[in-house]
């Protein structure tokens, strides 16, 4: 494996850099965009059960920041619900630009290494034709050994380029669908709650604050 870098020229090392920035990536975010960790199943009826039974605190609200990413967007939601809808729906989206922001984080540089690899390995094949031309220029073309070094450099450092290229690529299309799906998993389980705390307060807008229903008067009526 050594021979092979050495033989590919200066251009593999950068992009074994990038290589191993692209595995970090892919790593991470792979781990960081489970649905499990970002939209927990059975969050917001759980979260909608406290609201119901009258025990949702400041504190939970807090918890549920921290929960996960929809965890912050119910969050958002909750801590405006005797407000109006709205505000609740301001709030809603001001916190989802900022939870999409994180959930893309580092896909733009796995794009732009899927961009620049093979350029890097192109280039590293103009630098072999380079060596190679060099080397005819001042021993001529009567040894076939004048070519090869040249003529290997180009083809390992184009071939080392494709290979971080690739699979780099096929992540940052996966990845970015990933975010997508889950962008509209959170939009539908955000529009619920929203749904909900309408229901919720015009369910307690026809109440009395003693809990009786609410009936209209003898001058309403007439």
């Amino acid at each position: 494996m050594w021979e092979i870098i050495k033989a590919g020229g200066p251009v593999m090392w950068p992009i074994i850099a990038l290589s191993i920035t692209a595995a970090a990536i892919l790593l991470e975010r792979l781990w960081s965009l489970q649905d499990e960790r970002v939209i927990p199943r059975e969050l917001t009826s759980k979260v909608w059960k406290l609201v119901e039974s009258g025990q949702l605190t400041d504190k939970h609200v807090a918890a549920l920041a921290q929960n996960s990413a929809l965890g912050q967007v119910l969050a958002a939601g909750l801590a405006n619900r005797h407000r109006s809808r709205e505000h609740v729906k301001e709030a809603i989206e001001d916190t989802g630009r900022h939870v999409v922001h994180e959930l893309e984080r580092f896909l733009n540089m796995l794009g732009t290494i899927a961009a620049v690899s093979p350029l890097l390995g192109l280039l590293g094949t103009v630098v072999g034709i380079i060596t190679a031309f060099n080397a005819i220029t001042h021993q001529g073309v009567g040894d076939p050994k004048v070519l090869s070094g040249g003529i290997g450099q180009a083809l390992i450092a184009t071939a080392a380029g494709l290979i971080v290229a690739i699979p780099s690529l096929m992540g940052y299309r996966y990845l970015r669908g990933k975010v997508d799906a889950l962008v509209i998993s959170m939009e539908k389980e955000a529009l619920k709650l929203v749904r909900a705390l309408d229901e919720h307060r015009d369910g307690y807008a026809l109440m009395q604050p003693d809990g009786a229903e609410r009936r209209p008067s003898a001058a309403s009526a007439a």
